[in-house]
């Protein structure tokens, strides 16, 4: 893991948009790829921006586990072009007799239903035993080459089922001496799917994300275990990446190779159980390539720049994000080292992202409002 390297370039201060004055082309339609958006409303009507390319949750299209520059892409864009990923979680299905689930849980056995157990039984774990999440991809951005970075718009992320599952389990070290049984709890969605019920009179409120977005890592690295974080995205599990927000990661590989999944329906920072509402959701992204060189992830909200630190250390990982922080102002921002510590000791929250997936992960709020003399464009408005 890199720690407390520069991301000196990562793009150039807009003298009037301020540090984020991002511009994307126009959406370019190769007919080859294109296929069918699922997202209407009831109406009939296509939601959202139009949908330039779909990627299906269809066992060929989905990789359980693992990312890797070798793994081939299943889907070519261009930038500024919106695609449809679609992603299914198999948490809590048995493999054996995945069609049971529905049943003992009184769920429809819909669509859904029917294309879960498709990939449970037709998608191949990876053969060397790297284990991980069920993922879809990669999806190959034309333009991207390595020392770029890439842009991830978050046009919509779209809940596809009824339900979601959290599992508790006892034993790892962290867990409270009291939790004694492995339990997995389904939470049914109410209909306009803007809670989760877990016991009469527990209401989830559903704020849907993407726990897994990443690029390829580079060739040498090999593959690698989806389940912890690193530099080029992945299993960050940021509950604060949803519809709206941005998510930037170095390219390694020609193409970038964007996978995601783990989706999850609704997370507390931290996620300490190990899992969150784990759901199947559709992700309606934009890619934006940007000829500059960064280290580390960098996440943005209407509202926030957000850094990070990841360490198998929280401590660590605390001191990474502090650092990334820093670095942040003093580069982007145009303060010194000492205000921006500054800076970031009275306004920017430091949240423990999640404890659970090896690698720890803490992220910085950097609060864009603080900065009175600047103003910030920004794509998106709700």
């Amino acid at each position: 893991m890199e720690k407390n390297n520069s991301r000196r370039g990562f793009i150039e201060k807009s003298l009037v948009g301020g540090a984020f004055a991002f511009t994307a082309l126009p959406g370019l339609l190769s007919g080859k790829d294109r296929l069918t958006s699922s997202i209407t409303r009831e109406s009939g009507k296509r939601l959202g921006p139009k949908v330039d390319k779909v990627l299906r949750s269809y066992p060929e299209n989905m990789v359980w586990g693992y990312f890797g520059a070798d793994v081939p892409p299943k889907l070519t864009v261009k930038e500024g072009e919106i695609v449809e990923i679609h992603t299914i979680s198999t948490s809590g299905v048995p493999r054996e007799d995945p069609e049971s689930f529905f049943k003992e849980n009184n769920l429809a056995y819909d669509d859904h239903a029917k294309e879960l157990v498709e990939i449970i039984k037709n998608v191949p774990p990876e053969p060397s035993g790297i284990r991980g999440h069920m993922l879809t991809g990669p999806v190959f951005i034309e333009g991207a080459m390595p020392g770029d970075s890439i842009e991830i718009r978050i046009h919509d992320v779209i809940l596809r089922s009824e339900y979601g599952v959290n599992h508790v389990r006892p034993g790892r070290e962290d867990i409270p001496q009291e939790i004694k049984n492995s339990e997995s709890f389904v939470y049914k969605y109410n209909k306009k799917r803007t809670s989760a019920e877990l016991l009469p009179g527990v209401e989830i409120p559903l704020k849907p994300f993407m726990g897994v977005m990443a690029l390829s890592p580079p060739p040498e690295t090999g593959r690698v275990s989806s389940i912890p974080p690193d530099f080029f995205g992945g299993n960050l599990d940021l509950k604060h990446l949803i519809k709206g927000t941005t998510l930037t990661l170095p390219v390694s590989v020609e193409g970038g190779l964007f996978t995601t999944g783990d989706a999850h329906g609704a997370q507390g920072n931290g996620e300490v159980s190990g899992t969150a509402i784990e759901t199947s959701m559709i992700l309606v992204a934009e890619f934006v390539i940007h000829k500059k060189t960064i280290s580390m992830p960098l996440a943005e909200t209407p509202d926030h720049f957000i850094v990070f630190g990841l360490n198998p250390d929280l401590d660590e990982a605390m001191k990474q994000a502090l650092a990334e922080s820093i670095r942040f102002i003093h580069e982007h921002l145009g303060f010194t080292y000492e205000e921006a510590m500054s800076i970031s000791s009275t306004a920017v929250d430091f949240e423990i992202t999640q404890v659970v997936d090896r690698t720890e992960g803490v992220h910085g709020m950097i609060p864009k409002s603080i900065f009175t003399n600047r103003t910030f464009d920004y794509w998106y408005s709700s």
